[in-house]
Formats: C-alpha cells, structure tokens, sequence
C-alpha cells in the first residue's frame, strides 16, 4: 500500500524509471506505457504528462515515434551521461576507498554572481563539502563526474580541480565533521530505513515475486536511494561516526536490488543486463 504523504515527486519516478529500466527499452517508451507503469507507483496520467513536459524543456527527454508509429519520449544524450555516472554511486557495493581528494577553487566576478550561485548548488548536488566558501572538497573519485558537470553546465572557466591529501593541523575526521553536515546525512539515511527496511523485510518472508509488487517497490525503493548517494559523498569508514546508519541503508538498497530489479523489469517489458 502506497503512504501518500511518501508519495515521491512524479518527475523524479520519471527519472528513475529511465534509469532502471527505460534506457533498455529497443526504442522511445511510449506515453501510453509511461502512464502505465507511474500509474502501479502511484502517479495519474496528467501528472505524467505534466512531469514529461517539464523534462523535455530541461532537454533530459526527447520527443521521438515508436516503429508502430505511437507518441514516445526517449533519453537525450546528456540524460544518458547523467545516468551513466550515476550509476557508479548509485550502485556502487564496496565500500569507499581512502584514495584522496579533489577539491574545487572557484572565483566568480560580481559581475556574474548568479553564476556564482549555481556553481556552489551543482557542487553541494555533487557531494562537495565546504572547505572555506571558495574551496570545496570530495572524495578524489568524484573527478570525472565534477569535470563532465562543470563542462556542461558551462561552468568549467570559473574552477580549477585539485587531487590532494589532508596533512593537517586538526585531525582529518574533525575537519570532516566541518565540511559536511554528518548529522543531516545521517537523518538521511534514517529516514531511507524507515521507509524502506520493513519493505525488505516482508520480501525476505515470501516465496515469490510478483513482477508488478516487485517493479512498485523497487522504483520506491530506486527512488528514494539515488538521491542519498549525492547527499552523501561516500567518505572513508574511519573518518565517520561509529554505527555509522549509511552502512545499513547501502545494504537495504542493495538487498532490495538483487531481489527486485529483474522481477520489475519483467513488468516494464524489458531486458535489463
């Protein structure tokens, strides 16, 4: 039963059923099967159209016929690129190495403060910590996906990229704790498990799978998690508090995965690899 006080943003199910499952489609999904399968995650048709509409003006979806001719929406070139290195976060299962970092040094002219704006927005969207308010920080395996994301956004002339390491004075793990809100992403991951973990657990009673039960919580599920990997930069276990919730949330995605995703996928009409 769906909780409509959890109900996700219907743009956001649209992206995340291209990423789960969409993108394998052989050719543009059509709006029809659009509709159909936001309709089993809780989404009515004019939300559909609305959140497509909405995509297609952010250039993520393009208007394409299917080979019987219907109405369909396929990936842009730049959401195949999103989605690409997305998924090395979203579906990363070993733990973070310790290799590093990258940091980001940025000056904008007053002249273009807005751009200013949206530079530390993307950054923070990426995972960055705040090191002092022109200097950002990640974990070093960040880079190509800052550098593709700078580049497209046109705000690559306004930054230069550094890999280092943290010599000092404080200890690392507290001036960690400064540069990111661990205990926001804590909260976070908290609130991941409290939707989601007793989902896993009833899967974990039962004997079948039904496509369709399997397509709806798997798409929650997805939902819910890939936002978490960007909210959380996956920074080393030793400089992180102890019991540290990200461990448990990462596993709960993961087990719901393995026992969801191609049982969903049967439902979505495709082949996934």
């Amino acid at each position: 039963m769906i909780n409509v006080s959890d109900q996700p943003a219907p743009r956001s199910l649209i992206v995340t059923l291209y990423g789960a499952y969409g993108r394998f489609a052989p050719g543009p999904v059509p709006v029809a099967e659009l509709i159909r399968l936001l309709a089993a995650a809780g989404v009515d048709a004019p939300s559909v159209r609305s959140s497509v509409s909405r995509l297609k003006r952010r250039g993520l979806l393009l208007p394409a016929r299917t080979a019987q001719g219907a109405a369909g929406y396929e990936l842009s070139d730049e959401a195949r690129q999103l989605l690409d290195d997305g998924d090395r976060r979203i579906y990363a299962t070993a733990p973070p190495a310790d290799e590093g970092w990258v940091l980001a040094v940025f000056s904008v002219p007053e002249s273009e403060r807005q751009k200013r704006h949206v530079l530390r927005s993307r950054l923070a969207g990426l995972g960055f910590g705040t090191a002092t308010p022109g200097v950002w920080i990640a974990p070093a395996r960040l880079y190509d996906e800052t550098r593709h994301t700078l580049r497209r956004l046109h705000l690559d002339p306004y930054v230069d990229l550094f890999r280092g390491e943290h010599l000092g004075f404080a200890p690392t793990a507290e001036a960690v704790a400064r540069w990111w809100d661990l205990a926001a992403i804590a909260k976070e991951h908290e609130t991941f498990l409290d939707r989601h973990a007793h989902v896993l657990h009833a899967w974990q009673q039962r004997p079948d799978t039904p496509p369709e039960e399997a397509y709806r919580d798997y798409l929650l599920a997805l939902d819910s998690w890939r936002h978490l990997p960007y909210t959380d930069p996956g920074l080393p276990a030793r400089l992180l508090p102890q019991d540290w919730p990200g461990t448990r949330s990462a596993a709960v995605f993961h087990e719901l995965h393995e026992r969801l995703r191609d049982a969903g996928a049967e439902f979505a009409g495709v082949r996934v690899p």
